[in-house]
């Protein structure tokens, strides 16, 4: 007699919650399973809060691996936490599922949790419903008062930096997610080898968020973003908030960028000039720190990255003129014709 397959187990919403993200709390006093999560900052702390959403099909691919899958969405999010400095604290999990597969959220959980023990992070709450795949993060951190980086610090003679991966094996190089979504797409002239391409992959999957450097550079950086929509776009953000506080009428801060400095990996250097300029300045879902700081300060900013264990670039300056110009190696500038990624305009 034919022995039947098992049928696949069914999970309820508050099976998968108990089986997958219910985990004991490091600090809060109340974790997944109460109406609230209760979050104690340090005495005298201030919160910082972030949300970040991630869509199948507009944020990733339905063939990424779910251990993948849940390392970015926790990694774009404490990427916000980096760019303004805090320290990490705890995070809610909205998820919505076209199906409760246990497979599917036992891999999910596992990049989860196991970005959120290098942090020390606490999963405290969130929801789940069925509909399509949707992930909706919310973060909590902390910040001294007065001491959190912000878009809005920068002044004109601010030298403009970048942070990397340290070495050039590393994934995580600046416009390497860019370069392997257009290998995805089948863009017509790309030459990555295929034993490279598994590296832009994992640049596009699998970001690192600089939070040791963001700590870091507390009292030394006078603005910071991360790069999330493109180097450009994102920058533009700084130029503006930042002008609004110091230029007059509140025009936006100008800015001079060397190409040739912009920080790349090896394989990005072999692809042509056209396709550099595009991947390094407007690719995007790079999620490296973009930020300012006084040219007195650059053997502080060195220091930084030093202590935190990550590569930093100075790549540009700030002027009080607007525009953004940037320069290749022949001193000549370049054009740039990219926007800043919009998600009702792509």
């Amino acid at each position: 007699m034919t022995q039947r397959p098992a049928a696949p187990m069914s999970l309820g919403e508050f099976d998968l919650i108990a089986r997958h993200f219910t985990r004991p709390a490091r600090r809060n006093p109340l974790g997944v399973g109460d109406d609230c999560a209760l979050i104690a900052p340090a005495p005298g702390m201030q919160l910082a809060v972030s949300s970040d959403m991630l869509v199948e099909g507009r944020h990733f691919l339905s063939t990424v691996a779910p251990e993948r899958l849940g390392h970015k969405a926790l990694a774009v999010n404490l990427s916000d936490l980096a760019a303004c400095g805090a320290k990490p604290l705890a995070y809610t999990l909205a998820l919505a599922l076209p199906r409760a597969d246990d497979t599917f959220l036992a891999g999910l959980a596992r990049g989860l949790h196991a970005l959120a023990d290098r942090h020390d992070l606490d999963l405290v709450g969130g929801d789940t419903t069925a509909g399509p795949l949707n992930l909706c993060l919310t973060i909590f951190g902390e910040v001294p008062p007065g001491a959190a980086l912000l878009r809005s610090g920068a002044r004109a003679g601010d030298e403009l930096w970048v942070s990397h991966p340290l070495g050039e094996d590393e994934p995580g190089w600046l416009g390497d997610a860019r370069l392997a979504l257009e290998v995805f797409r089948g863009t017509v002239g790309l030459r990555v080898p295929g034993e490279a391409f598994d590296r832009l992959r994992l640049a596009m999957e699998c970001p690192e968020p600089r939070v040791a450097l963001g700590l870091a550079l507390r009292g030394v950086a006078t603005s910071a973003i991360d790069v999330s929509d493109g180097l450009l776009g994102d920058l533009q953000h700084v130029l503006r908030r930042s002008g609004a506080q110091c230029q007059p009428h509140g025009q936006p801060l100008g800015v001079v960028i060397d190409a040739d400095t912009l920080p790349r990996s090896p394989l990005m250097s072999t692809q042509t000039e056209a396709v550099q300029h595009e991947c390094l300045l407007a690719g995007g879902d790079d999620y490296e720190l973009l930020f300012t700081a006084a040219p007195a300060d650059h053997d502080r900013v060195r220091e930084a990255g030093q202590r935190s264990g990550t590569g930093v670039r100075r790549i540009g300056r700030l002027t009080a003129s607007g525009g953004t110009v940037v320069v290749g190696r022949d001193g000549q500038r370049l054009a740039t014709p990219w926007a800043s990624f919009d998600h009702f305009a792509a």
